[in-house]
């Protein structure tokens, strides 16, 4: 079973899966949540933990009337490999 969640007091987002944790930390400026970093643990990475954490962050945006930026690459790769997620992009 997954889990996400909006950690505002870290300000991070977690996405949980059995024993591994997927965060994206972002920063808010000017309104706008700005993903600075993803990371997934490294036994994990490849098997679409990041993405599927992008994917809920995505589907959090919307919900709630936040709107998104990112700025580490893969936050960057992810918005360009995904043009469904320009509503949730400042």
């Amino acid at each position: 079973m997954s889990q996400f969640r909006d950690n505002t007091h870290a300000q991070r987002y977690e996405y949980d899966v059995a024993d591994v944790q997927s965060i994206a930390d972002y920063m808010i400026a000017g309104g706008v949540r700005v993903i600075t970093h993803v990371e997934t643990p490294a036994h994990a990475r490849g098997q679409g933990h990041a993405a599927k954490l992008m994917a809920e962050i995505v589907a959090h945006a919307r919900a709630n009337g936040v709107k998104l930026r990112g700025r580490c690459p893969y936050a960057v790769a992810y918005f360009r490999r995904h043009p469904d997620t320009d509503d949730v992009q400042a």
